[in-house]
């Protein structure tokens, strides 16, 4: 019993200065004007900086755009044909070769086309001899050529005229044997092996120009004002996640469906062998530019009692500023001088949060990881 009770003793007397310290703790924060809560709170929190995705203000033309679809056509797809008749001797391509202008694609026999070369050869030199037989003997006798008037006519009811134009046309022929590529391209289709029998006019290949290509966009009948030859326009497709290529409309064309009450818009671009004739594309078409503006990400815009406002990292903590937007084309919004002082509160390179921003507290420590560089398009 005496045993127990001096242990009892004993763990008061421990529990006892333990609070005493804890309380002497407290004190020392209370003395210095702190509440301890408070404080262990905020060195916590001024500990962690919180992930954000920034893009930085710009300063230039602001694009708005219409947005609408089209189908992607090569400027050059030829189907080639054969001119002339004959055995395929030689096809020295295959479908996806590519090719460039003048290159030799198919070969015929050249064996029937140099024979009548030949024999054309054979009629024009008989006709050369009949033309000089109508007028060397009366040259002969009186010494004086004939006059031009009369060689011409010597030519013509000799047959010579008549020999040399089917002489040119043997060669021209014998060139037609040789099917050569009429541009740089890609082999799409080849429908003739070594052995067949070509009839002119059968189809031989197909070859397409992945260089050169133009959209067809179509363009809604109270847009169609609004687009003029030489803007700018941006394609991308659902086929090329992340790919945008940039082009320029090269005209307007007269029509408009009366079904669909649309016209279209022919766009130009260069091609890299990914956007290819057949895709639908997504087509960004410029419409109007603002010059001169002070620009923000539109996903840097968020509202806090009914106002806009951006994120601006400054030393590494994200600053509350008010803004008063202007006109926006989705990518990039115009920020307008502020009402009052006539300022407009960001600067071209201040970096404004776009990602991680929407539940934000003023002065929060914030790092970013990540900053993105403007989309194509969105600046000029």
């Amino acid at each position: 019993m005496i045993l127990l009770l001096r242990a009892s003793l004993a763990g008061a007397l421990l529990i006892t200065l333990a609070a005493c310290g804890a309380t002497g703790a407290a004190a020392d924060a209370s003395a210095d004007g702190t509440d301890p809560d408070s404080a262990t709170a905020s060195g916590a929190s001024s500990s962690v900086s919180l992930p954000v995705v920034a893009e930085p203000v710009t300063e230039g033309d602001l694009v708005l755009s219409i947005n609408t679809t089209g189908q992607v056509r090569s400027d050059a797809e030829g189907r080639l044909r054969a001119e002339v008749g004959g055995p395929v001797e030689k096809v020295n391509v295959r479908p996806g070769d590519r090719v460039h202008k003048g290159q030799v694609l198919v070969e015929l026999d050249p064996r029937p086309f140099d024979l009548a070369v030949q024999e054309a050869q054979v009629a024009v030199d008989l006709a050369e001899l009949q033309h000089q037989d109508n007028y060397l003997p009366d040259s002969a006798a009186t010494g004086k050529m004939p006059t031009q008037r009369r060689l011409d006519a010597s030519v013509t009811r000799s047959g010579l005229a008549a020999a040399r134009v089917r002489l040119d046309r043997a060669k021209l022929d014998r060139e037609r044997a040789t099917i050569v590529a009429p541009f740089n391209g890609v082999v799409d289709r080849l429908n003739v092996v070594p052995g067949d029998r070509l009839t002119a006019g059968q189809e031989i290949t197909t070859i397409v120009d992945l260089q050169n290509l133009r959209i067809e966009a179509a363009v809604l009948e109270h847009d169609l004002p609004l687009i003029k030859v030489g803007g700018e326009a941006v394609i991308t497709s659902a086929a090329l996640a992340g790919q945008a290529f940039n082009g320029r409309v090269v005209a307007v064309l007269p029509l408009v469906d009366s079904t669909t009450r649309a016209g279209r818009a022919f766009v130009r671009t260069q091609g890299n062998g990914t956007l290819r004739p057949g895709m639908y594309a997504d087509v960004r078409l410029e419409a109007q530019r603002l010059p001169d503006r002070r620009l923000v990400p539109t996903r840097a815009i968020i509202e806090r009692d009914g106002r806009p406002l951006v994120f601006v990292i400054k030393d590494g903590r994200a600053q509350w500023t008010y803004i008063l937007p202007g006109r926006s084309n989705g990518r990039v919004t115009e920020v307008l001088p502020d009402s009052v002082s006539g300022v407009i509160p960001v600067n071209p390179g201040d970096q404004v949060i776009v990602q991680g921003h929407l539940t934000l507290t003023h002065d929060a420590p914030v790092r970013v990881v990540a900053q993105r560089e403007q989309a194509p398009g969105a600046r000029d």
